[in-house]
């Protein structure tokens, strides 16, 4: 633990352990794979900066916000060209904007257009790994877990071959600070194979670290306004 996070523990005054339940799913920190104070100190760090990073990019201007998204998606459309040929024949997760996240869907369409399966992903069933269903520009959406716009029940479920991951927060070794509640990373854990994932965040969202713990994992590539900010090295 750095010398920062131990002066952060020490002036936060932490104590008994509150309930997090609209930031961190109880059952996410496993007390037999690390400590449980430790544990505890790192939600709530984690939490008081998810508070503060969210602040940062709702204090941008909607165009602002607009440049960010296209210039995204001029790095992501890159990826996949260099990557995947464009992906067109794969099967591509993105993400419904909520909270200030860059808005990629206008690529979604598009992608949808050149011959890619396009999916979301959606919470079915609390503390398991994400359902990934099909969209189109003609989907009628619902509303779902959190309110967050989703294709209706009787959508084809995929299995993504690329997924995005929008990201509160991340660091320079891939980790990503979400939301709390650990989807994504048993979502990964559980896919097999797994997906290749590219974390979408804001170039002022970057942390020195997240403290990862065993079970976060580590995303393929960080992409940002300014181009790919992080990338996994398989040895």
């Amino acid at each position: 633990m750095t010398d920062e996070f131990k002066s952060f523990r020490c002036r936060s005054g932490f104590s008994s352990p509150p309930c997090y339940a609209a930031e961190v799913a109880p059952e996410y920190f496993d007390p037999l794979a690390t400590d449980p104070e430790q544990a505890r100190d790192v939600a709530r760090w984690r939490k008081a900066e998810r508070t503060r990073l969210r602040a940062t990019r709702f204090d941008l201007s909607v165009t602002e916000r607009n440049d960010i998204g296209k210039a995204l998606a001029g790095h992501l459309k890159q990826v996949l060209q260099d990557r995947f040929d464009g992906a067109w024949d794969m099967v591509f997760s993105a993400y419904w904007p909520i909270k200030g996240e860059p808005d990629l869907r206008p690529l979604m369409t598009e992608l949808h257009e050149a011959g890619a399966t396009v999916a979301l992903p959606l919470v079915e069933t609390k503390a398991a790994p994400l359902t990934f269903r099909r969209w189109t520009p003609e989907t009628r959406m619902v509303r779902g877990d959190w309110n967050i716009p989703v294709p209706p029940p009787d959508a084809p479920i995929v299995t993504p071959e690329i997924t995005l991951a929008p990201l509160v927060g991340w660091a320079a070794d891939g980790y990503r600070l979400g939301y709390g509640g650990g989807y994504f990373d048993r979502t990964l854990a559980a896919l097999k194979p797994r997906p290749f994932t590219i974390g979408i965040g804001f170039e002022t969202a970057e942390l020195s670290t997240i403290y990862p713990q065993p079970h976060d994992i580590p995303l393929d590539l960080i992409l940002t306004e300014a181009g790919i900010r992080a990338e996994l090295t398989i040895e």
